[in-house]
Protein backbone atom coordinates (compact mmCIF):
# COMPACT_ATOMS: atom_id res chain seq x y z
CA UNK A 1 0.00 0.00 0.00
CA UNK A 2 1.41 3.41 -0.97
CA UNK A 3 -0.36 5.22 1.87
CA UNK A 4 1.52 3.53 4.68
CA UNK A 5 2.82 6.31 6.94
CA UNK A 6 6.31 4.87 7.53
CA UNK A 7 7.27 4.05 3.95
CA UNK A 8 10.92 4.98 3.48
CA UNK A 9 11.81 4.50 7.15
CA UNK A 10 14.45 1.85 7.85
CA UNK A 11 14.62 -0.02 11.15
CA UNK A 12 17.39 -2.31 12.37
CA UNK A 13 16.10 -4.74 14.97
CA UNK A 14 18.86 -6.27 17.09
CA UNK A 15 16.65 -8.19 19.48
CA UNK A 16 15.27 -11.55 20.54
CA UNK A 17 12.02 -12.86 22.01
CA UNK A 18 8.89 -10.73 22.14
CA UNK A 19 8.84 -7.19 23.58
CA UNK A 20 11.27 -5.44 21.21
CA UNK A 21 10.00 -7.53 18.32
CA UNK A 22 6.47 -6.30 18.99
CA UNK A 23 7.61 -2.72 18.46
CA UNK A 24 9.36 -3.73 15.25
CA UNK A 25 6.31 -5.61 14.03
CA UNK A 26 4.08 -2.58 14.61
CA UNK A 27 6.46 -0.35 12.64
CA UNK A 28 6.67 -2.93 9.85
CA UNK A 29 2.89 -2.96 9.55
CA UNK A 30 3.03 0.82 9.13
CA UNK A 31 5.36 0.43 6.15
CA UNK A 32 8.81 0.64 7.69
CA UNK A 33 11.52 -1.62 6.30
CA UNK A 34 12.35 -3.60 9.42
CA UNK A 35 15.50 -5.69 9.11
CA UNK A 36 15.88 -8.21 11.89
CA UNK A 37 19.40 -9.32 12.75
CA UNK A 38 19.79 -12.87 14.06
CA UNK A 39 22.58 -15.28 14.81
CA UNK A 40 22.96 -18.43 12.71
CA UNK A 41 21.00 -20.40 15.31
CA UNK A 42 18.23 -17.82 15.27
CA UNK A 43 16.07 -16.11 17.81
CA UNK A 44 15.08 -18.50 20.65
CA UNK A 45 11.46 -17.49 20.03
CA UNK A 46 11.56 -19.70 16.95
CA UNK A 47 11.67 -22.76 19.22
CA UNK A 48 9.03 -22.09 21.90
CA UNK A 49 6.20 -24.11 20.32
CA UNK A 50 6.32 -27.06 22.79
CA UNK A 51 5.74 -24.68 25.72
CA UNK A 52 2.68 -23.27 23.98
CA UNK A 53 1.08 -26.53 22.91
CA UNK A 54 1.96 -26.20 19.21
CA UNK A 55 3.94 -28.40 16.83
CA UNK A 56 7.57 -27.34 16.40
CA UNK A 57 7.46 -26.45 12.72
CA UNK A 58 9.55 -23.63 11.24
CA UNK A 59 7.18 -23.50 8.25
CA UNK A 60 4.04 -23.06 10.36
CA UNK A 61 5.25 -21.03 13.31
CA UNK A 62 2.34 -18.91 14.51
CA UNK A 63 4.18 -17.26 17.42
CA UNK A 64 7.08 -16.28 15.19
CA UNK A 65 4.71 -14.78 12.64
CA UNK A 66 2.77 -12.85 15.30
CA UNK A 67 5.92 -11.03 16.40
CA UNK A 68 7.85 -10.87 13.13
CA UNK A 69 5.47 -10.66 10.20
CA UNK A 70 6.32 -8.13 7.49
CA UNK A 71 10.02 -8.01 8.45
CA UNK A 72 13.15 -9.08 6.61
CA UNK A 73 16.01 -10.99 8.20
CA UNK A 74 19.77 -11.04 7.90
CA UNK A 75 21.88 -13.42 9.96
CA UNK A 76 25.17 -11.84 11.05
CA UNK A 77 27.92 -13.10 13.29
CA UNK A 78 28.43 -9.96 15.36
CA UNK A 79 31.54 -11.46 16.97
CA UNK A 80 33.66 -11.30 13.81
CA UNK A 81 35.17 -8.00 12.63
CA UNK A 82 33.51 -8.51 9.24
CA UNK A 83 30.12 -9.15 10.78
CA UNK A 84 30.43 -6.12 13.01
CA UNK A 85 31.50 -3.96 10.07
CA UNK A 86 28.49 -5.15 8.09
CA UNK A 87 26.20 -4.27 10.98
CA UNK A 88 27.52 -0.70 11.04
CA UNK A 89 27.10 -0.37 7.28
CA UNK A 90 23.46 -1.33 7.76
CA UNK A 91 23.15 1.16 10.58
CA UNK A 92 24.55 3.86 8.28
CA UNK A 93 21.28 3.60 6.31
CA UNK A 94 18.89 3.32 9.28
CA UNK A 95 16.51 5.72 10.98
CA UNK A 96 15.82 3.52 14.01
CA UNK A 97 17.69 0.89 16.01
CA UNK A 98 15.64 -1.38 18.27
CA UNK A 99 17.40 -3.61 20.78
CA UNK A 100 16.69 -5.63 23.90
CA UNK A 101 20.31 -6.44 24.69
CA UNK A 102 21.18 -5.88 28.33
CA UNK A 103 23.19 -2.75 29.19
CA UNK A 104 26.37 -4.70 29.94
CA UNK A 105 26.18 -6.52 26.58
CA UNK A 106 25.68 -3.25 24.71
CA UNK A 107 28.69 -1.76 26.49
CA UNK A 108 30.89 -4.72 25.61
CA UNK A 109 29.86 -4.58 21.96
CA UNK A 110 30.34 -0.78 21.90
CA UNK A 111 26.71 -0.41 20.87
CA UNK A 112 25.58 1.72 23.78
CA UNK A 113 23.76 4.95 22.99
CA UNK A 114 26.57 7.24 24.13
CA UNK A 115 28.90 5.77 21.53
CA UNK A 116 26.42 5.55 18.68
CA UNK A 117 24.95 9.03 19.02
CA UNK A 118 28.32 10.58 18.12
CA UNK A 119 28.30 8.83 14.75
CA UNK A 120 24.53 8.83 14.24
CA UNK A 121 23.14 12.07 15.72
CA UNK A 122 19.75 11.63 14.00
CA UNK A 123 19.29 8.00 15.03
CA UNK A 124 16.31 6.91 17.13
CA UNK A 125 17.87 4.45 19.57
CA UNK A 126 15.14 2.32 21.18
CA UNK A 127 15.85 -0.12 23.96
CA UNK A 128 13.72 -2.30 26.19
CA UNK A 129 15.00 -4.35 29.12
CA UNK A 130 13.66 -6.42 31.98
CA UNK A 131 14.29 -3.99 34.83
CA UNK A 132 15.52 -0.75 33.25
CA UNK A 133 19.02 0.40 32.39
CA UNK A 134 19.90 1.76 35.84
CA UNK A 135 19.88 0.42 39.38
CA UNK A 136 21.27 -2.71 41.05
CA UNK A 137 19.29 -5.13 38.88
CA UNK A 138 19.81 -3.56 35.46
CA UNK A 139 21.77 -6.54 34.16
CA UNK A 140 19.43 -9.29 35.36
CA UNK A 141 17.71 -11.35 32.66
CA UNK A 142 14.16 -10.11 32.34
CA UNK A 143 11.07 -11.92 31.09
CA UNK A 144 7.43 -11.07 31.62
CA UNK A 145 6.96 -14.02 34.00
CA UNK A 146 9.56 -12.49 36.32
CA UNK A 147 10.08 -8.76 35.79
CA UNK A 148 6.46 -8.05 34.87
CA UNK A 149 4.14 -10.52 36.58
CA UNK A 150 6.17 -11.34 39.69
CA UNK A 151 8.10 -8.22 40.55
CA UNK A 152 5.47 -5.96 39.01
CA UNK A 153 2.83 -7.02 41.51
CA UNK A 154 0.49 -9.22 39.52
CA UNK A 155 1.20 -12.59 41.11
CA UNK A 156 1.13 -11.51 44.75
CA UNK A 157 -1.83 -9.16 44.61
CA UNK A 158 -4.18 -10.67 42.02
CA UNK A 159 -4.31 -14.17 43.44
CA UNK A 160 -7.29 -15.23 45.49
CA UNK A 161 -6.17 -14.93 49.13
CA UNK A 162 -5.00 -18.27 50.47
CA UNK A 163 -4.27 -19.72 47.03
CA UNK A 164 -1.28 -19.99 44.74
CA UNK A 165 -0.61 -17.20 42.21
CA UNK A 166 -2.54 -17.23 38.96
CA UNK A 167 -1.13 -19.08 35.98
CA UNK A 168 0.54 -16.80 33.45
CA UNK A 169 1.38 -17.16 29.78
CA UNK A 170 4.07 -15.52 27.63
CA UNK A 171 3.46 -12.34 25.69
CA UNK A 172 1.08 -10.49 27.99
CA UNK A 173 3.68 -8.20 29.49
CA UNK A 174 5.88 -8.21 26.42
CA UNK A 175 3.14 -6.91 24.15
CA UNK A 176 2.41 -4.05 26.56
CA UNK A 177 6.08 -3.10 26.57
CA UNK A 178 6.40 -3.36 22.79
CA UNK A 179 3.49 -1.02 22.11
CA UNK A 180 4.80 1.43 24.73
CA UNK A 181 8.20 1.36 23.04
CA UNK A 182 6.59 1.90 19.63
CA UNK A 183 4.79 4.99 20.94
CA UNK A 184 8.09 6.43 22.15
CA UNK A 185 9.82 5.54 18.88
CA UNK A 186 7.20 7.35 16.81
CA UNK A 187 7.51 10.51 18.91
CA UNK A 188 11.30 10.40 18.59
CA UNK A 189 11.10 9.71 14.86
CA UNK A 190 8.91 12.77 14.40
CA UNK A 191 11.54 14.85 16.16
CA UNK A 192 14.34 13.34 14.11
CA UNK A 193 12.50 14.07 10.85
CA UNK A 194 11.41 17.61 11.77
CA UNK A 195 14.36 18.82 13.84
CA UNK A 196 17.21 16.55 12.77
CA UNK A 197 17.76 15.44 16.36
CA UNK A 198 18.02 11.81 17.47
CA UNK A 199 16.81 10.41 20.75
CA UNK A 200 17.18 7.48 23.10
CA UNK A 201 13.85 5.81 23.94
CA UNK A 202 13.72 3.23 26.70
CA UNK A 203 11.19 1.23 28.66
CA UNK A 204 11.18 -2.03 30.58
CA UNK A 205 8.93 -4.87 31.60
CA UNK A 206 9.12 -3.76 35.21
CA UNK A 207 8.41 -0.09 34.48
CA UNK A 208 5.42 -1.02 32.34
CA UNK A 209 4.02 -3.27 35.07
CA UNK A 210 4.40 -0.48 37.65
CA UNK A 211 2.53 1.90 35.34
CA UNK A 212 -0.21 -0.65 34.68
CA UNK A 213 -0.62 -1.21 38.42
CA UNK A 214 -0.37 2.53 39.10
CA UNK A 215 -3.84 3.08 40.56
CA UNK A 216 -3.47 0.34 43.14
CA UNK A 217 0.20 1.00 43.92
CA UNK A 218 -0.70 4.59 44.71
CA UNK A 219 -3.70 3.50 46.78
CA UNK A 220 -1.44 1.19 48.81
CA UNK A 221 -0.01 4.27 50.51
CA UNK A 222 -3.27 4.63 52.46
CA UNK A 223 -2.57 1.74 54.79
CA UNK A 224 -5.49 2.33 57.17
CA UNK A 225 -8.18 2.35 54.49
CA UNK A 226 -9.62 -0.60 52.62
CA UNK A 227 -8.60 -4.23 52.46
CA UNK A 228 -4.96 -4.92 51.56
CA UNK A 229 -4.32 -7.30 48.67
CA UNK A 230 -4.29 -10.21 48.12
CA UNK A 231 -7.95 -10.48 48.98
CA UNK A 232 -10.71 -13.01 49.05
CA UNK A 233 -12.95 -11.42 46.44
CA UNK A 234 -15.91 -12.04 48.77
CA UNK A 235 -14.34 -9.55 51.19
CA UNK A 236 -13.27 -6.90 48.70
CA UNK A 237 -13.81 -3.16 49.07
CA UNK A 238 -16.54 -3.21 46.40
CA UNK A 239 -18.51 -6.49 46.48
CA UNK A 240 -20.01 -5.91 43.03
CA UNK A 241 -16.60 -6.04 41.34
CA UNK A 242 -16.54 -9.81 40.96
CA UNK A 243 -17.01 -12.77 38.66
CA UNK A 244 -20.29 -14.59 39.18
CA UNK A 245 -20.94 -18.28 38.60
CA UNK A 246 -23.94 -19.07 36.43
CA UNK A 247 -26.30 -22.04 36.52
CA UNK A 248 -24.44 -23.62 33.60
CA UNK A 249 -21.05 -23.39 35.31
CA UNK A 250 -19.62 -20.33 33.56
CA UNK A 251 -18.41 -17.03 35.02
CA UNK A 252 -19.66 -13.55 34.21
CA UNK A 253 -17.57 -10.57 35.31
CA UNK A 254 -19.29 -7.30 36.18
CA UNK A 255 -17.55 -3.93 36.36
CA UNK A 256 -19.12 -1.42 38.74
CA UNK A 257 -16.25 0.88 39.74
CA UNK A 258 -18.70 3.19 41.55
CA UNK A 259 -20.86 0.92 43.71
CA UNK A 260 -23.42 3.65 44.35
CA UNK A 261 -24.07 4.17 40.64
CA UNK A 262 -24.80 0.53 39.93
CA UNK A 263 -26.18 -1.01 43.14
CA UNK A 264 -29.88 -0.35 42.53
CA UNK A 265 -29.73 -1.29 38.85
CA UNK A 266 -27.98 -4.54 39.65
CA UNK A 267 -30.41 -5.49 42.40
CA UNK A 268 -33.29 -4.96 39.99
CA UNK A 269 -31.56 -6.97 37.29
CA UNK A 270 -31.09 -10.00 39.53
CA UNK A 271 -34.67 -9.87 40.80
CA UNK A 272 -33.95 -8.46 44.27
CA UNK A 273 -36.24 -5.46 44.14
CA UNK A 274 -36.71 -5.86 47.89
CA UNK A 275 -33.14 -4.62 48.42
CA UNK A 276 -33.17 -1.63 46.08
CA UNK A 277 -33.91 0.89 48.85
CA UNK A 278 -31.97 -0.90 51.59
CA UNK A 279 -30.17 1.54 53.89
CA UNK A 280 -28.19 -1.45 55.09
CA UNK A 281 -26.51 -2.04 51.73
CA UNK A 282 -26.68 1.45 50.21
CA UNK A 283 -24.74 3.67 49.91
CA UNK A 284 -21.37 1.92 50.01
CA UNK A 285 -20.32 4.02 52.99
CA UNK A 286 -22.98 2.25 55.12
CA UNK A 287 -21.88 -1.11 53.81
CA UNK A 288 -18.21 -0.54 54.55
CA UNK A 289 -18.84 0.96 57.97
CA UNK A 290 -20.76 -2.15 59.01
CA UNK A 291 -18.17 -4.41 57.29
CA UNK A 292 -20.88 -6.49 55.62
CA UNK A 293 -19.83 -6.31 51.98
CA UNK A 294 -19.67 -10.10 51.94
CA UNK A 295 -23.44 -10.20 52.42
CA UNK A 296 -24.02 -8.35 49.16
CA UNK A 297 -21.53 -10.63 47.43
CA UNK A 298 -23.40 -13.71 48.69
CA UNK A 299 -26.76 -12.26 47.63
CA UNK A 300 -25.63 -11.57 44.07
CA UNK A 301 -23.83 -14.90 43.74
CA UNK A 302 -26.89 -16.82 44.94
CA UNK A 303 -29.13 -15.02 42.46
CA UNK A 304 -26.87 -15.47 39.44
CA UNK A 305 -26.33 -19.14 40.21
CA UNK A 306 -30.02 -19.62 39.38
CA UNK A 307 -29.55 -18.15 35.88
CA UNK A 308 -27.95 -19.47 32.72
CA UNK A 309 -25.38 -17.37 30.88
CA UNK A 310 -28.01 -16.46 28.31
CA UNK A 311 -30.55 -15.32 30.90
CA UNK A 312 -28.01 -13.41 32.99
CA UNK A 313 -26.52 -11.72 29.94
CA UNK A 314 -29.97 -10.59 28.79
CA UNK A 315 -30.81 -9.06 32.17
CA UNK A 316 -27.48 -7.26 32.55
CA UNK A 317 -27.63 -5.94 29.00
CA UNK A 318 -31.12 -4.55 29.52
CA UNK A 319 -29.97 -2.89 32.75
CA UNK A 320 -26.92 -1.40 30.95
CA UNK A 321 -24.54 -2.93 33.49
CA UNK A 322 -21.00 -3.53 32.16
CA UNK A 323 -20.29 -7.27 32.05
CA UNK A 324 -18.59 -9.94 29.98
CA UNK A 325 -18.52 -13.71 29.89
CA UNK A 326 -15.16 -15.16 30.90
CA UNK A 327 -14.18 -16.66 27.55
CA UNK A 328 -11.71 -19.37 26.68
CA UNK A 329 -9.11 -18.89 23.95
CA UNK A 330 -11.07 -21.32 21.80
CA UNK A 331 -14.14 -19.09 22.10
CA UNK A 332 -12.15 -15.97 21.29
CA UNK A 333 -11.06 -17.58 18.01
CA UNK A 334 -14.73 -17.73 17.02
CA UNK A 335 -15.81 -14.40 18.52
CA UNK A 336 -17.67 -12.38 15.88
CA UNK A 337 -16.79 -9.14 17.67
CA UNK A 338 -13.08 -9.88 17.31
CA UNK A 339 -13.43 -10.74 13.63
CA UNK A 340 -15.57 -7.66 12.94
CA UNK A 341 -12.84 -5.40 14.34
CA UNK A 342 -9.91 -6.93 12.45
CA UNK A 343 -8.35 -8.66 15.44
CA UNK A 344 -7.53 -11.67 13.29
CA UNK A 345 -6.05 -12.67 9.96
CA UNK A 346 -6.41 -16.01 8.17
CA UNK A 347 -2.94 -17.13 7.17
CA UNK A 348 -2.58 -19.86 4.57
CA UNK A 349 0.75 -21.63 5.02
CA UNK A 350 2.72 -23.34 2.28
CA UNK A 351 1.81 -26.73 3.77
CA UNK A 352 -1.85 -26.03 2.97
CA UNK A 353 -2.98 -25.29 6.53
CA UNK A 354 -4.93 -22.13 7.28
CA UNK A 355 -4.46 -20.70 10.78
CA UNK A 356 -5.91 -17.71 12.56
CA UNK A 357 -3.23 -15.16 13.43
CA UNK A 358 -3.63 -12.13 15.67
CA UNK A 359 -3.03 -8.59 14.43
CA UNK A 360 -1.51 -5.70 16.42
CA UNK A 361 -4.32 -3.82 18.20
CA UNK A 362 -4.40 -0.54 16.27
CA UNK A 363 -6.54 0.11 13.18
CA UNK A 364 -6.19 2.83 10.55
CA UNK A 365 -9.14 4.04 8.46
CA UNK A 366 -7.23 5.35 5.44
CA UNK A 367 -4.32 2.93 5.41
CA UNK A 368 -6.54 -0.09 5.93
CA UNK A 369 -5.33 -3.38 7.31
CA UNK A 370 -1.72 -4.11 6.34
CA UNK A 371 -0.58 -7.24 4.59
CA UNK A 372 0.42 -10.16 6.80
CA UNK A 373 3.59 -11.60 5.29
CA UNK A 374 4.96 -14.49 7.33
CA UNK A 375 7.99 -13.90 9.51
CA UNK A 376 11.32 -14.47 7.74
CA UNK A 377 13.42 -17.61 7.94
CA UNK A 378 16.90 -17.25 9.45
CA UNK A 379 18.96 -15.09 7.10
CA UNK A 380 16.34 -15.34 4.38
CA UNK A 381 16.85 -11.87 2.93
CA UNK A 382 20.54 -11.52 3.82
CA UNK A 383 21.83 -11.32 0.26
CA UNK A 384 19.24 -8.85 -0.96
CA UNK A 385 19.67 -6.60 2.10
CA UNK A 386 23.43 -6.40 1.54
CA UNK A 387 23.10 -5.81 -2.20
CA UNK A 388 20.81 -2.87 -1.44
CA UNK A 389 23.63 -1.18 0.49
CA UNK A 390 26.24 -1.81 -2.17
CA UNK A 391 27.74 -5.25 -1.45
CA UNK A 392 28.85 -7.29 -4.46
CA UNK A 393 28.27 -11.00 -4.89
CA UNK A 394 31.97 -11.54 -4.29
CA UNK A 395 31.89 -9.64 -1.00
CA UNK A 396 28.77 -11.49 0.12
CA UNK A 397 30.29 -14.86 -0.68
CA UNK A 398 33.39 -13.90 1.28
CA UNK A 399 31.22 -13.07 4.33
CA UNK A 400 29.54 -16.45 3.99
CA UNK A 401 32.89 -18.24 3.77
CA UNK A 402 34.16 -16.36 6.84
CA UNK A 403 31.00 -17.39 8.72
CA UNK A 404 30.14 -13.75 9.25
CA UNK A 405 26.95 -14.15 7.22
CA UNK A 406 24.50 -17.04 7.29
CA UNK A 407 21.86 -17.33 4.58
CA UNK A 408 19.93 -20.36 5.78
CA UNK A 409 19.70 -23.88 4.54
Amino acid sequence: MSNKPLLGVKVIELATFIAAATAGRFLADLGADVIKIESAKGDPLRYTAPSEGRPLDMYENTTWDLENANKRCISLNMKTPEGKETFFKLLDTADILITNWRPQALERAELNYERLKEKYPRLVYAMCTGYGEYGPDKDLPGFDFTAYFARGGYLETLRQKGSVPMNVVPGLGDHNVGINLAAGILAALYQAKTKGVGEKVTTSLYQTAVFNMGMMIQAAQYKDIGTPYPINVREGNNPLLAAWETKDGRYIQTCTPDYNTYYKKLMAAIGRDDLIDSDKYFPIQNLQKAEIGYEVYDIVMAAIRTMTVEECSKRLTEADIPFALAQSWEEILEDKQAWANECFYSMKYDNGNTRTLVRPPVNFAEMGEPDYVRGPMIGEQGKEVLKEIGYTDEQINKLIEDKSLYIGE
